[in-house]
């Protein structure tokens, strides 16, 4: 048989695989509830104690007897009015105990034991499910339906380094504030962190496919919105909505492909799934490194409205996501969850939790805390939440102590003039990098020039004329300007700090805000290339973690890497130059990638298919929270100690690992 014709075989195996669980699991219901439909066909046949019982007949699959009596046998007999809470008519002669306290008893031990069988039916349809599994095998189907969630997953990665990436260029285009700034950068992972909780708890209602088609569309459109409008708030807005969309690819992603994977090679083939991350931002380090400093790919419609190359890149990241969506659409829902939502089977759960279907998102994120297991919850909850502090807060501190690095080594270099006079010049070449204090101009002329890092303190410009002057990081502070002229300037009022203006005309301001000159390019593709490398530096984590995944169990990879991520931390006091600093974030970059592929093994396997999606989605929320909070704290420490972030990254790793070593081992185990 040719490739495609396995590949069909395969894939129809598994879905011919599923419904037929789904039948066996519609007639255990059966046997364990009984069909109120049916009440009529069996009611009205006396019984020895007076009463009235359902027909003993019992379906027998191989001879083709009808729906009507199919799971009933001798050892399932129901009387009527017992299974309506109505006792026998010789139980309130013989029991002497009140009439409603037996009822209530009665009723307690049936849902108890309707409870144990439930389980054990549960045990024995997910054994035959990896039996179907086993026996499909691991061929082209799962190596496409790989590649179509890599997708979704390269779109997750690209998403978090997007605003990093075009901020310093957008900080110009759109005039945006520190605040604003910081509110950028966060606003995605707010967004990622509503979105992994609604589609993952959405997931586990109408299906892994049909949600992540949802949320990847979400995503696509707000992502290409944004390339195009012009203004913060509605940026900040197509930014949240787009992290929205883009939240539920990690819980939905890793479900999905997990429920179509046997257990003996699941660990290793998630592991592997992984990669794509890492793909992913090496794919938006490339794009920002290829479009971004290309100013020359713009065009504006007067001051209103600007297309500049950083938009480009926006919508070029747009596309892992778009594509995602087209492959999806050639793959089939997971068996598992058709299982999980069989009509018969989902009545059965229906009744136990007796609550309305419209409630059931909720319901089911409530059974994550239940007894069985919130222990379990609660130790994820701890793990995913140490780790993500400590990752997300170091891997943003890194570029921040680099850029720290090198404005310390830039200010290094600054020339600083006093008291010079300067009369009758004309300044027409770039200034860059200076200090003048107490300086006098008489007379001068500065035009058609651009003006960086520049500081006047204590200076007067007396009949000075500015004309085509483009300024970045340029401040007067105590000058004064006795009648100067300033034409085509972006020398602003708030750039004059403390100065005196007499007889000083401003005419013709240049409007808008203006993107970084062509000589910041060493910065920007500095920028990209340390993101590259970082993202590079996981390859050799995840082979190693996809290779030894199923051999040494998930415990010991995630306990083990973060133990090991720990230690590294403490190499960040040497890291004193940006070579030094590179080096470290691939270092721990490197080890850390284990723990987050351990993790996600990890999580999957621990809860059952009918939760699966809701706890990921509950945990991977919880994770972007801490990722925020951990940037908030790291970053407000760069420049003034490398202690603080250096203790809790270490104390919060350490945690992690301890905690890792207390939760149930999962390799080996059928999938719930």
């Amino acid at each position: 048989m040719d490739d495609d014709g396995r590949y069909r075989d395969s894939r129809s195996d598994f879905i011919r695989g599923a419904k037929d669980i789904a039948k066996v699991a519609k007639k255990q219901v059966g046997k364990k509830v009984g069909r109120e439909d049916d009440d009529d066909d069996y009611a009205g046949m006396p019984s020895n104690d007076g009463g009235y019982y359902r027909n003993d007949s019992r379906a027998n699959d191989d001879e083709g007897h009808s729906d009507s009596t199919e799971g009933h046998d001798e050892d399932d007999e129901i009387y009527e009015g017992e299974y309506q809470g109505i006792p026998r008519a010789d139980s309130g002669k013989a029991g002497g105990m009140d009439g409603v306290a037996a009822i209530e008893a009665q009723q307690f031990r049936d849902l108890s034991a309707f409870e144990g069988e439930r389980r054990k039916d549960q045990e024995e349809l997910a054994q035959q499910y990896e039996t179907i599994l086993q026996e499909c095998g691991h061929g082209k189907f799962q190596w496409t339906l790989y590649f179509v969630l890599g997708l979704a997953l390269m779109a997750d990665g690209v998403e978090i380094f997007v605003v990093g990436f075009v901020l310093p260029s957008a900080e110009k285009d759109m005039c945006l504030s520190e605040p604003n700034k910081g509110m950028l950068g966060l606003i995605v992972y707010l967004g990622m962190m509503v979105g992994a909780f609604v589609w993952g708890g959405l997931a586990d209602r109408i299906g892994r496919r049909q949600t992540l088609l949802i949320s990847l569309s979400i995503n696509s459109v707000f992502a290409f919105f944004s390339s195009f409008v012009q203004g913060y708030v509605s940026f900040l807005f197509c930014r949240l909505a787009s992290g929205v969309g883009i939240g539920g690819s990690i819980p939905i992603v890793f479900s999905y492909y997990s429920e179509f994977l046997a257990q003996e090679k699941r660990g290793e083939h998630l592991s592997w799934l992984c990669m794509f991350w890492m793909i992913g931002g090496i794919y938006a380090s490339a794009m920002a490194w290829a479009i971004i400093p290309h100013y020359g790919w713009s065009f504006q419609m007067g001051s209103a409205y600007q297309f500049h190359s950083w938009r480009v890149f926006v919508l070029v990241c747009a596309f892992p996501s778009v594509a995602a969506i087209s492959a999806l659409t050639t793959m089939p829902e997971s068996p598992r969850f058709y299982l999980e939502v069989s009509p018969s089977f989902r009545s059965c759960c229906d009744e136990i939790v007796s609550k309305r279907k419209s409630q059931h998102v909720w319901n089911n994120f409530q059974t994550v805390f239940s007894p069985e297991y919130r222990r379990t919850t609660y130790m994820m909850m701890a793990v995913w939440f140490s780790m993500s502090f400590s990752y997300y807060g170091l891997t943003v501190w890194f570029p921040d102590m680099i850029k720290y690095l090198q404005k310390q080594e830039y200010a290094s270099r600054t020339k600083v003039f006093v008291k010079e006079r300067v009369e009758h010049v004309t300044f027409n070449f770039t200034l860059e990098n200076q200090v003048h204090r107490q300086g006098e101009y008489f007379n001068d002329k500065f035009m058609n020039m651009k003006m960086k890092s520049m500081v006047f303190e204590d200076s007067l410009f007396e009949e000075c004329y500015f004309e085509d002057i483009t300024s970045s990081n340029t401040f007067f502070k105590n000058c004064t300007f006795i009648a100067t002229l300033f034409y085509n300037t972006d020398l602003f009022k708030y750039r004059l700090i403390n100065c005196k203006l007499i007889n000083s005309t401003f005419l013709h301001n240049k409007e808008g805000c203006l993107l970084s000159d062509i000589s910041d390019e060493n910065n920007a593709y500095m920028i990209y290339f340390v993101s590259f490398l970082g993202t590079l530096a996981v390859l050799p984590g995840n082979i190693v973690s996809a290779l030894l995944m199923d051999k040494i169990g998930r415990l010991r990879m995630l306990a083990g890497s973060s133990v090991i991520s720990c230690v590294s931390c403490f190499f960040l006091s040497f890291g004193n130059s940006e070579s030094a600093m590179i080096a470290l974030l691939c270092l721990f970059g490197g080890i850390s990638i284990a723990s987050w592929n351990s993790l996600d093994v990890l999580t999957v396997e621990l809860y059952p298919s009918h939760k699966r999606t809701t706890a990921f989605g509950f945990l991977n929320a919880l994770c972007k929270l801490a990722a925020v909070l951990g940037i908030s704290i790291f970053t407000s420490f760069v420049g003034i100690t490398k202690a603080v972030p250096i203790l809790f990254a270490s104390g919060a790793l350490a945690l992690g690992s301890f905690l890792a070593l207390k939760l149930p081992e999962t390799r080996g185990q059928v999938l719930q």
